[in-house]
């Protein structure tokens, strides 16, 4: 007689340890690729066998590689309390009253390092009280998960509780794709892309190229996974990744931790890629053990002929690394493309007159925080003690969750770092966001830091923009801190110890996974009530840190006519120009007051300055967002101008509400960053390019612009925008867009969450 086959979904294995009811989805992945193979009849790489198999209609679904925009139903969404606060703000205004896919919140960004840990994060939890109150209140009230100030980063976080071979995931953070060490398709997004999954709408992503890493030979010595990223960012520099998935195959794979992958993965937004992401492997299905997920493990182990690419599969570029001849690299400084090898980094310190004292070190972060990391650290920290040394710079350490904080408690790293005057730092960003009350070195003042984190933009740790911010591996970094010196190359340099004998530090070592297992330390996770309908969200009207939001007007069907420029932006302009970050964070619930730092740090082509531009109607200077608010409440939109790969770095939605709040109607750019493109339009601005680069140029800042064809605005026809100068002259210059129809209704809509709030 015959039997009916199983089915892969047949199984019910639980998507995470700390929710009911959500289950990982593989039958979904596997109904979705027979559909799309029989279409495209070509191997597929990991990508997009994943992203493919969360095609919302597979059926009809146009996939071409770099031109069409996906419809996709993600399994999660992740938040940090810095942007869950406007993304619960725009949800609670949606009129749904859950969450249609399994969310969480994470208390990782508020959190300022000043003296050390413990009462770092006291203070914080006194500061923030009302914004951490909102956050408990909301996500009881709509039933996410919430994890208390303490519990850690929230891509380690994900990495330890949520993140699955396979699934899909939407995160309010540039380096969500952390989770890509786990072989899962992470993805940064803007809060309003978090409302739309969360309110049962598909995400919308224009579809990715692929670019393929391959590792070959094995990792070792002082090389550690955050030298693959190093030299990668060096290659394809903070641009090379838009528009792109790396995905890493080859041999070289099996050298490397999971939390080294997620390493990788991490600093892949560096890039400015889509997300990164590893094929499953046995290193996954030791971490998935480790943390108590054997059972996904093992489901994982049976699903593996999607969790790996085709044979044959084609990528748009691929690039080779072998991991054997593979150097420790430094990156920086301003920029984490900037790859310079060990053995070449003096001579550049040197070259480029950069400072050659190290005034601070600093590991951890999101990127580097995992147990391995610890320890490896720890051993080079016990070495330089033996011989008598404690460090010679400040030397401060972030672990990445409570669990990584009590689990190198009890295994004594913590103890190595204290021995030799490390400073531990509480479980947040801290640093690595501008979050750090830093008092050795004045504003303004020269001097070098090295860092274990992914973004070294200038004033990014510190807001002193005359900080080097130096981007290594955390042994290096730790290495660096003995000798305090940039100069110091730990893998052929010696150091004198307090007997008078030079020493040389030997290779790193240290454990994966702990060998007893993780001690989880203190529960800081707050589940959903059973009783949600008699939970009150804690909004005060007259607070300073939150304000419930009122909806954008729609387009008024008028072509824009003698708009003035706000500004002019020249060169490198990140989310951190357009929407700071450091004490500006306390208001990413208040828009009305955060919208006093927007484009404050944008550079002015007019005179080379910041926060300065005329008022043409006054012809007075003032600061850009005065300015924008006089245009404004005289009923006068306005216009930014603005350089190559606009809004890269962080994902904060923020940089795009801002400019909408205060009456800006459109930015016009040589190209965009891929998050910070999306997350304007979701507000209903106009996110236009040049079709000539050069014609940027052209553009005078005391311009007043016309943009012509809105009327008939359509997808892949371009605008013409009318430059009129002061001296009578014009220029006509074609724009270009990326907007389909969807995108073309969320313009005339006002913004994309007018659109969910009318269905």
């Amino acid at each position: 007689m015959a039997t009916a086959a199983s089915r892969i979904g047949d199984t019910k294995v639980p998507m995470s340890l700390l929710e009911k009811g959500a289950y990982i989805n593989y039958q979904r992945i596997e109904d979705n690729l027979a559909v799309v193979r029989q279409r495209l009849n070509r191997p597929l790489t990991l990508s997009e066998k994943i992203l493919y198999g969360h095609l919302d209609d597979p059926h009809n679904q146009d996939i071409t590689r770099g031109t069409s925009y996906l419809k996709l139903r993600p399994d999660r969404v992740a938040c940090q309390d810095a942007t869950a606060q406007m993304a619960l703000l725009q949800f609670m205004s949606s009129g749904m009253d859950t969450a249609a896919v399994p969310t969480t919140v994470h208390c990782d960004h508020l959190i300022e390092a000043q003296v050390g840990g413990v009462k770092d994060l006291a203070r914080a939890i006194d500061i923030n009280k009302e914004v951490y109150d909102f956050l408990a209140t909301a996500t009881a009230k709509y039933g996410l998960g919430f994890w208390k100030p303490g519990s850690g980063i929230i891509h380690q976080i994900i990495l330890e509780n949520y993140a699955f071979p396979g699934g899909l995931m939407i995160g309010t953070d540039s380096h969500t794709p952390n989770a890509g060490g786990l072989g899962m398709v992470a993805c940064g997004v803007g809060g309003a892309d978090a409302v739309d999954v969360m309110a049962n709408i598909p995400w919308e992503l224009k579809c990715p190229k692929v670019i393929g890493v391959n590792l070959t030979g094995k990792i070792s010595g002082w090389t550690t996974p955050k030298d693959v990223i190093l030299k990668v960012a060096g290659i394809l520099t903070v641009k090379g990744g838009t528009g792109a998935i790396v995905e890493y195959t080859g041999a070289g794979v099996e050298s490397l931790s999971c939390t080294g992958m997620a390493t990788i993965c991490n600093m892949g937004a560096e890039i400015g890629a889509t997300t990164s992401l590893f094929p499953f492997n046995n290193r996954m299905v030791d971490y998935l053990n480790a943390t108590k997920r054997d059972e996904i493990a093992k489901y994982a182990q049976r699903f593996s002929h999607n969790l790996q690419a085709d044979k044959n599969a084609e990528y748009d570029q691929v690039i080779d690394i072998n991991l054997s001849e593979l150097e420790p690299h430094i990156n920086g400084p301003f920029t984490p493309d900037l790859a310079t090898p060990i053995s070449k980094f003096a001579d550049e310190v040197k070259k480029n007159n950069w400072p050659q004292d190290l005034k601070v070190a600093l590991i951890g972060s999101c990127t580097n925080s995992s147990y391995e990391d610890m320890s490896r650290s720890a051993s080079i920290a016990k070495e330089a003690a033996a011989h008598g040394l404690d460090v010679r710079s400040k030397f401060t350490i972030t672990p990445g969750s409570e669990q990584v904080r009590a689990t190198i408690e009890r295994d004594g790293q913590i103890e190595a770092f204290e021995t030799v005057g490390g400073l531990v730092l509480a479980n947040a960003c801290g640093p690595c966001i501008g979050q750090w009350d830093r008092q050795d070195v004045k504003k303004g003042e020269v001097n070098s830091i090295i860092t274990s984190y992914n973004r070294n933009f200038t004033g990014r740790n510190d807001a002193n923009p005359a900080t080097h911010a130096f981007v290594a591996s955390p042994d290096i970094v730790t290495a660096m801190a003995f000798a305090g010196d940039l100069t110091f190359n730990p893998v052929t340099d010696t150091l004198t110890g307090s007997d008078g004998k030079p020493f040389k530090f030997t290779d790193p070592s240290g454990n994966e996974l702990p060998p007893r297992g993780y001690d989880p330390g203190e529960n800081t996770f707050q589940a959903p009530p059973s009783d949600r309908a008699s939970v009150s969200v804690a909004v005060d009207p007259k607070s300073d840190r939150l304000q419930l939001l009122k909806p954008f007007p729609p387009w008024d069907g008028k072509t824009p006519e003698d708009l003035p420029i706000l500004i002019k932006a020249k060169g490198k302009c990140t989310t951190d120009h357009i929407s700071a970050g450091g004490p500006w964070l306390k208001y990413r619930g208040h828009l009305q007051n955060i919208s006093q730092n927007c484009l404050i740090g944008a550079i002015n082509a007019e005179n080379g300055e910041a926060n300065k531009v005329k008022n043409q109607l006054t012809g007075e200077y003032d600061g850009v967002p005065q300015t924008a608010a006089a245009y404004r409440d005289k009923g006068i939109k306005w216009v930014v101008i603005g350089d190559s790969n606009y809004g890269e770095g962080s994902s904060r939605e923020h940089a795009a509400l801002e400019p909408r709040y205060l009456g800006g109607l459109a930015v016009i750019t040589r190209s965009f960053a891929r998050i910070h493109e999306t997350n304007l339009k979701k507000q209903g601005m106009l996110a236009l390019t040049f079709v000539n680069p050069a014609d940027y140029d052209k553009v005078q800042p005391s311009d007043k612009i016309t943009i012509e064809g809105l009327e008939s605005f359509a997808p892949g026809k371009n605008l013409t925008m009318i430059a009129k100068h002061e001296d009578g002259s014009k220029d006509v210059i074609e724009l270009a867009h990326s907007f389909n129809e969807g995108q073309i209704e969320w313009f005339k809509a006002g913004s994309a969450l007018n659109l969910v709030r009318r269905s």
